[in-house]
């Protein structure tokens, strides 16, 4: 009997642990999606092929008053981390018609990587995506690093961000 309890102490143990590692893992655990993105300035680009570098992902649409309230932000972002190497795509839900998007950046003048996602794939790459604003900071290995439903906190975000920089030129 005691040759079991141990078994079942020593499982128990160890589906605790890998939660605990799951939980509170800082380079997380899960891979960002390898998809293909059409971008309305570059043109065609394949996730993995950021790699090395942080990316922040955002889902938007040109009705969501939440994306909308980040855009500021997100444009300092790209402003101040931009040259350091952090890569920002904003994708657009498959719902937002392509002209009205296409309008709206040039009035904005968004100076980061936005993509159109005609098709949904984009979306059904990161888990069907249907609230907006949704975004993810893929960390240089790939790895999702960070998810956020709603607005987020620009200044967490932005310490996350500097953290995976300065990590990422320490290794160079």
């Amino acid at each position: 009997m005691k040759l079991k309890d141990t078994f079942i102490a020593v499982v128990a143990l160890a589906i605790v642990g890998l939660l605990g590692y799951v939980w509170f893992s800082p380079a997380g655990v899960k891979a960002a999606p390898d998809i293909e993105l059409v971008t309305l300035k570059e043109g065609r680009i394949k996730l993995s092929a950021l790699q090395g570098q942080p990316v922040l992902i955002t889902f938007w649409a040109t009705s969501c008053p939440g994306c909308i309230k980040e855009i500021p932000h997100l444009v300092e972002l790209h402003e101040k981390l931009g040259p350091r190497g952090l890569k920002i795509i904003g994708i657009n839900m498959q719902y937002d018609p392509p002209n009205l998007v296409t309008e709206f950046i040039k009035q904005r003048h968004l100076p980061y990587t936005i993509a159109m996602d005609i098709d949904g794939s984009a979306s059904r790459g990161f888990g069907d995506i249907r609230l907006t604003p949704t975004s993810f900071l893929i960390a240089p290995d790939g790895r999702i690093v960070f998810q956020k439903i709603g607005e987020m906190d620009i200044h967490a975000l932005t310490a996350r961000i500097e953290t995976l920089l300065t990590n990422t030129q320490a290794a160079l």
